[in-house]
């Protein structure tokens, strides 16, 4: 298999930005946030760099996926309800029966993504988006934490 590299720009890093992004979710579902995001890089000038961003909460992630087609969203939530189901016997409960599922939903789905920011904008795939996974049957206000590091 034939691999290639090659730097496509360098330059040094000037400034960082913190900020954050509050989300309200309608349940569990994906809701993208790929334009929110690209506003507040816009807002704080952002040009080349990294952005890392985290989910304040244990019952929702951060992913970036396919946003084509709405029904790889449903699946992966389907697909989610089935390996950590609401109906199962969990030792914790004190938050109700979705509170363990959406915490198991959390850590095989991840709760930060480290994202190139090329131009001011998120650099993502022709398919892309990201998305916050709400992993709890009711809405909630989610927060997300955003640390741009760049020029």
């Amino acid at each position: 298999m034939a691999q290639r590299s090659s730097t496509v720009a360098s330059g040094a890093v000037d400034r960082w930005v913190r900020g954050r992004l509050d989300v309200e979710t309608r349940g569990q579902a994906c809701h993208d946030v790929t334009a929110a995001i690209d506003d507040w890089l816009a807002q704080v000038d952002a040009a080349d760099g990294l952005l890392v961003a985290a989910s304040l909460h244990t019952t929702a992630s951060l992913m970036v996926q396919e946003n084509a087609d709405p029904d790889v969203q449903r699946d992966l939530v389907d697909a989610l309800a089935r390996l950590a189901p609401s109906d199962a016997r969990y030792r914790h409960g004190l938050e109700g029966p979705d509170d363990m599922p959406g915490h198991i939903k959390a850590v095989l789905t991840g709760q930060s993504a480290a994202l190139v920011v090329a131009d001011g904008r998120l650099l993502l795939g022709q398919w892309q988006a990201v998305y916050l996974l709400e992993h709890r049957d009711a809405p909630k206000n989610q927060t997300i934490s955003m640390y741009y590091i760049g020029s």
